[in-house]
């Protein structure tokens, strides 16, 4: 089977990540696989090193004018990945995102999230990337329970996998390196910006500090198509008037992210929105303490692996407990529940859904 499987970016954000352990999981059984993306800023391929038995299309993707408003390179995105994508040769393709949705015609979506925009183009695009593929899936089923509810469609449910070898076996080295540069920390992976809850993250900041002053906030990752200017200032300025300075790594060399992971003290995922949280289950691979955003989606991917906090308030105190408590019994079933979620299982309910939906 001929398959295209295909991601608006080369950056390390979780569906890109997905995109890829994917297309190498389903080539380790035979298939013939291409990932297509976009190269954004003069990306000639993807943040890390794709297995050579994957076959990658980077579509180069040039600066616009410096006045482009974010639907106009939305629609410039989707363009310049239509007229390079010839999907004859494909038994199967396969989109990840709207603007791969929208490039590519008939195509089977999977969903990660549903969002709500209000800009008009990337509106149309993420309704378009819904309502016109032929099948769906998604990696939770509390995102097909709203795909349902919301348009009247059936998906097939597939969590992610997680490389949990990569993320388990971090020697003591490489986490030593991380606490000597940082001490202890509180460590999320996703950026600044509304989706990520990043405001809120910033309070419960502020709220743990005062019990745990010797404690740093660690943001690392971030790269997206839409503009954040106006939402990072916000931060900047809400972070002066708390008094914190949390460290941004911003994207993290891939190699490093394991190491990085591992010698958090605690992991936060204060997500308002999400479709499985492929970063935080990355921790829970490490052995790290896990605190999430009390979302229905989240209780139903890591259940009793995880602490839940609806607002600041309660974020900060379940990561003052996870900072202070010893619960092996947690941190056990967070390592059990990431070692159960494989792309080798994932690859294999893929191709399934594929020979079914064609």
């Amino acid at each position: 089977m001929k398959i295209a499987l295909l991601s608006y970016s080369t950056k390390p954000r979780g569906g890109v990540v997905h995109t890829l352990a994917l297309a190498e999981a389903l080539a380790a059984t035979g298939e013939d696989v291409t990932v297509w993306s976009l190269g954004r800023g003069g990306d000639s391929g993807f943040f890390r090193e794709v297995a050579p038995d994957v076959r990658v299309r980077i579509v180069p993707f040039p600066e616009g004018p410096v006045d482009e408003t974010v639907g106009e390179r939305i629609l410039r995105s989707i363009s310049i990945l239509r007229d390079a994508f010839d999907p004859s040769p494909y038994d199967i393709v396969h989109a990840q995102d709207c603007i791969s949705a929208n490039a590519v015609g008939r195509c089977i979506r999977t969903v990660h999230h549903l969002d709500h925009f209000t800009t008009p183009e990337l509106a149309a695009c993420h309704e378009r990337a819904i309502v016109e593929p032929y099948a769906h899936i998604c990696v939770s089923r509390s995102v097909a329970d709203e795909l349902a509810e919301g348009w009247g469609l059936a998906a097939e449910v597939i969590p992610n996998g997680v490389a949990y070898d990569r993320f388990a076996s971090t020697g003591p080295a490489a986490r030593d390196a991380w606490r000597s540069r940082l001490g202890r920390y509180v460590l999320t992976v996703g950026g600044i910006e509304p989706r990520k809850g990043s405001l809120d993250l910033l309070e419960a900041y502020a709220l743990l500090r005062a019990d745990h002053p010797g404690v740093r906030l660690v943001i690392a990752g971030g790269e997206t198509l839409f503009d954040y200017r106006d939402y990072r200032a916000r931060w900047e300025s809400r972070a002066a008037e708390l008094g914190v300075a949390p460290d941004v790594l911003g994207q993290v060399a891939d190699d490093d992210l394991p190491p990085l992971v591992a010698a958090a003290d605690a992991f936060v995922f204060p997500s308002v929105k999400e479709g499985f949280g492929l970063a935080a289950m990355e921790a829970l691979a490490a052995g790290v303490p896990l605190v999430v955003r009390d979302l229905p989606v989240l209780r139903e991917v890591f259940g009793p692996a995880a602490r839940f906090g609806a607002d600041p308030r309660t974020l900060a105190a379940h990561l003052a407990a996870a900072l202070t408590d010893d619960d092996p019994d947690r941190r056990t079933a967070g390592r059990e529940l990431a070692a159960r979620h494989t792309w080798d299982s994932a690859a294999q309910r893929h191709l399934d859904f594929y020979r079914s939906s064609r």
